[in-house]
């Protein structure tokens, strides 16, 4: 299996430290990115191939992973003018482990299978800590059994709990929703020290008496402490990330008739703090955003 050979699409804040974690276990992989300057980086760091183009890329593997922005970006370097999967061999497979829109990974699955290509999606949680560090969680769907176990040593390498979520776009979903309880826990517990710090609490005592109480959750026990009360809102997850998922989850609570009033909510808290500060600011500086409100 250490012969498979893995082509990797979207060398980012995540994307690198993973396409490392591929290539330390022996995988023979290519990179390929639109910023020739990250690949080229990439390669100086670790045993990778960089591929000039997207066809070059595919005709080096065997299995291509794509960790880009939005399912829409997926797409268009799959199946877009000049797309990827155009130029892979049938049989190939694609692991989209991206934070893609479930349906639209469904839709994609059926233009991938047109060409002989199976798809995966196995998003990932853990953040860019767990992609260096290869303990990420991951959720994987997909209905083509055999390509997920011809993949599964290649996500094994990233990921140190590797979950089977169901079908097609059911990783994908699964990591939106996640995403949505993740912004939720932090939404509340920033408005807690809003109204608090107004009340006249300190909020460092706010976030120590949290984590020894009911109201722990990650951010109060990880990134408040750090990022919020310490002022450093740098935890490396970009606010447009955030609200995007947030999005997927909204979108696909509508599309089944699901009544979800929070996480509607959440979406439109998120879409402001985004719209404000700018997608590419941190996550954390939605706190920043709502205090000045």
């Amino acid at each position: 299996m250490s012969k498979l050979r893995v082509g990797f699409v979207g060398i980012g804040n995540m994307g690198s430290p993973m396409a490392k974690r591929v290539a330390g276990a022996g995988f023979p992989l290519t990179a390929f990115d639109v910023d020739v300057a990250r690949v080229e980086r990439l390669a100086a760091e670790a045993r990778i191939a960089g591929a000039a183009t997207g066809a070059a890329l595919a005709a080096a593997s065997d299995v291509v992973v794509t960790m880009l922005p939005t399912g829409a970006v997926v797409r268009d370097a799959l199946l877009g003018a000049g797309g990827i999967a155009r130029s892979l061999a049938r049989g190939a497979i694609v692991v989209d482990m991206s934070s893609s829109d479930p349906s639209g990974t469904r839709e994609l699955g059926r233009g991938l299978a047109e060409l002989g290509v199976a798809l995966v999606d196995a998003p990932v949680s853990g953040g860019v800590r767990g992609a260096e560090a290869g303990t990420l969680a991951i959720m994987i769907g997909g209905e083509d059994e055999a390509a997920i176990a011809r993949v599964r040593p290649v996500l094994e390498t990233m990921g140190a709990r590797l979950f089977r979520t169901g079908p097609l776009g059911s990783g994908h979903a699964m990591k939106a929703l996640n995403n949505y309880v993740a912004a939720a826990a932090f939404t509340a517990s920033s408005e807690a020290l809003l109204v608090g710090k107004r009340f006249g609490l300190a909020p460092a005592v706010m976030v120590e008496v949290l984590n020894a109480s009911s109201g722990r959750n990650f951010h109060t026990d990880v990134v408040l402490p750090d990022h919020v009360v310490a002022g450093k809102f740098a935890a490396g997850f970009a606010i447009g990330l955030m609200a995007k998922d947030v999005g997927i989850a909204a979108a696909l609570a509508r599309e089944i008739g699901v009544e979800s009033p929070l996480c509607q909510l959440t979406s439109e808290l998120w879409n402001g703090a985004r719209d404000s500060l700018g997608g590419t600011a941190d996550f954390t500086a939605a706190y920043k955003h709502w205090a000045a409100r």
